[in-house]
């Protein structure tokens, strides 16, 4: 496997980790009970956080892109 096909798949796995972390922590029954508040805004955090993920990965790739570009 080549060194940026390498690179794209850390990140991507990396990526998808932090997601499902995410999401279990959201319904877990200890965030819940800490933050009964959490399940009223629910629309809004998940989309505060899906927006997180969006812009990170651009950056992400884009900085790999960069590196790749510039770099290799």
């Amino acid at each position: 496997m080549r060194p940026e096909t390498l690179a794209f798949v850390l990140i991507a796995i990396i990526i998808a980790a932090s997601a499902i972390a995410t999401v279990a922590i959201g319904f877990s029954r200890r965030n819940k009970e800490g933050n009964p508040d959490y399940d009223r805004r629910t629309k809004k955090n998940f989309t505060r956080l899906t927006l997180y993920y969006v812009v990170a990965t651009i950056l992400g790739f884009g900085g790999l892109a960069v590196y790749l570009y510039y770099f290799l």
